[in-house]
């Protein structure tokens, strides 16, 4: 049996492995670190747990070992398709490289810019990261590839699903030629293929197990029903895997439950918790501060149920998962494979439990004929799906009975204006603004001149044109009085009526007509011409003559 002590890796590397308890490598690492210490690419295919971190980051260590790296231009460079990935693959380094100097950056989202600037300014061995922050910090001039010995891309099955193989032909094209490529997936789609046979060059192909096969650790079961009613589905999928979850009992010790939507997520997490659950979500919307907490505290053991999206399926690390629940099937049938292989990892025995409903057929139909084996059925634990009808009519009739009262108190239900007015249970004062017009109580209307922009006047000026229109209206009084009876009789409008009603409005022309707002005196006198004013100087009369130089005399001629 091969054993880590007989791969010819660093004595440093040796004792960080052995003091992390391992002795004996995995097959994928046993085939697949020979090569890569002698510089060859390698071309790693195996299914998700099987050790791959290792499989490249000791021989990675190893051949840096001699050597310094420059500023901003790392040594070496791995790539994984999630925060959480990389993260885990910087732990893995830290681990086995803690008696060696070589240093490292971890360039991912979520983490200010300045930080991972000056990491690169000094001068890393090994570079971490996205291929998004990667591109940026690139961008941005804060980063050169020309010095990069050795390229790792990990996950890349996962690269393709995420819509990051442009950005990873675009790297590859920054990097030099000459450098060594060690390249892992657990499926090889043929995009896949076509990547590796463009930039790997003679790579050695290492594959430990069939593509896409599951682990034999793994007890797998598939629950399918009809729903009810078909907008009922969500609520009894729900209900059916509370029913899974307790029915396990002790043995589920911490699970991972996967959905294929991020709002899915949020819902389902959400009803554990209503049900007494401890659980919580974890997605690519989160914060990254969250999401590193919250499997932080999975890993720990405080947490017992992780609902996930597939951002948590490729690569994480979590050896004692006990079990998986996915509680959508997934539409990619290589997803099936990677979400089921959080569990049974490191030779442990684990469950993986996928709920169905008969809209999932044709992806059911596409993981079997995927990993060539069909999934075992599993029966539904009795009175989980009713259940979960008679809590949703309940909950269906008490909203309605809400709406209904709330109609009713409102005067728009059934009993109309006979129903009791919803202000008869609170005081007038503590009601809306809106809900007090439908009171008795008078409400009282503030008058125009009481306006805060007209309150800010001097009081003196006020007390003037308090006076003033006093006066205006004494005055008005008398001139009224001193007139017969029926002039006063008669109302101001009706005489203004009859004064327009004497000409046609069609007939008066738009020049004569009064503007009763204008004071100026001759408003109303016509101009015509140039008035009854003519300059002297046009009427009067003059000769021209026409004279001669010779002649003081000549001929005269009379104009007007």
């Amino acid at each position: 049996m091969t054993k880590f002590s007989d791969l010819e890796l660093d004595p440093r590397v040796l004792q960080a492995v052995v003091e992390s308890g391992y002795e004996t490598p995995t097959p994928i690492q046993a085939q697949a670190i020979p090569p890569a210490l002698r510089g060859q690419d390698v071309l790693g295919i195996a299914q998700t747990g099987t050790g791959k971190t290792a499989g490249f980051t000791l021989p990675m260590i190893t051949l840096l070992g001699q050597g310094r790296a420059r500023a901003r231009m790392p040594r070496s460079l791995v790539l994984a398709p999630t925060r959480e990935l990389a993260a885990q693959v910087a732990e893995s380094f830290d681990k086995y490289a803690k008696y060696t100097k070589l240093t490292k950056a971890l360039l991912i989202g979520g983490v200010s810019f300045g930080d991972q600037d000056k990491l690169i300014d000094r001068g890393v061995d090994v570079l971490i990261a996205t291929p998004g922050r990667l591109l940026d910090h690139f961008e941005r001039g804060k980063l050169l590839l020309t010095g990069v010995q050795i390229m790792v891309v990990d996950e890349a099955d996962r690269m393709l699903d995420m819509g990051f193989i442009p950005d990873i032909e675009r790297i590859f094209q920054m990097t030099p030629k000459t450098r060594q490529t060690l390249f892992f997936s657990a499926t090889m789609a043929p995009e896949i293929e076509r990547i590796t046979n463009a930039f790997l060059n003679n790579p050695a192909k290492v594959e430990v197990a069939r593509q896409a096969t599951t682990n034999t650790s793994i007890e797998q079961k598939l629950f399918a029903f009809t729903p009810t009613r078909k907008d009922r589905s969500f609520t009894e999928k729900r209900a059916v895997l509370r029913s899974l979850i307790s029915g396990e009992g002790e043995s589920l010790t911490n699970a991972i439950v996967f959905c294929n939507r991020k709002m899915d997520v949020d819902v389902v997490a959400k009803s554990l918790k209503s049900h007494g659950f401890h659980a919580a979500p974890i997605h690519g919307d989160l914060d990254q501060s969250v999401r590193t907490k919250t499997l932080d505290e999975f890993r720990e053991g405080s947490l017992r149920l992780l609902i996930a999206s597939d951002v948590a399926a490729r690569g994480l690390d979590i050896p004692a998962v006990s079990h998986v629940f996915n509680f959508d099937v997934p539409s990619h049938p290589e997803d099936y494979v990677h979400r089921i292989g959080r569990t049974g990892r490191a030779g442990r025995l684990g469950k993986a439990f996928t709920i169905s409903v008969p809209s999932d057929e044709k992806y059911l139909g596409a993981i079997e004929n995927l990993v060539k084996q069909p999934i075992p059925r599993g029966e539904i634990p009795a009175g989980a799906i009713e259940g979960a009808s008679e809590n949703s009519d309940r909950a269906r009739s008490s909203r309605s009975a809400s709406s209904s009262t709330s109609s009713r108190g409102n005067g728009r239900g059934p009993r109309g204006r006979d129903a009791a007015p919803r202000t008869e249970s609170m005081p007038h004062d503590a009601l809306p603004v809106i809900e007090q017009f439908e009171t008795q109580e008078p409400v009282a209307l503030v008058p125009a001149r009481a306006q805060p922009e007209r309150a800010e006047r001097a009081p003196a000026e006020r007390g003037e044109r308090r006076d003033d229109r006093r006066r205006d209206a004494n005055r008005g009084a008398s001139e009224r009085s001193d007139q017969p009876a029926s002039s006063r009789a008669e109302p101001r409008s009706e005489q203004r009526q009859d004064q327009r009603s004497e000409q046609p409005r069609s007939e008066q022309p738009r020049s004569e007509q009064r503007n009763y707002r204008s004071s100026y005196p001759g408003q109303y006198d016509r101009i015509v011409g140039m008035g009854d004013h003519v300059p002297d100087f046009i009427l009067r009369s003059f000769r021209l003559r026409d004279v001669t130089p010779d002649d003081d005399e000549g001929e005269t001629t009379t104009a007007a």
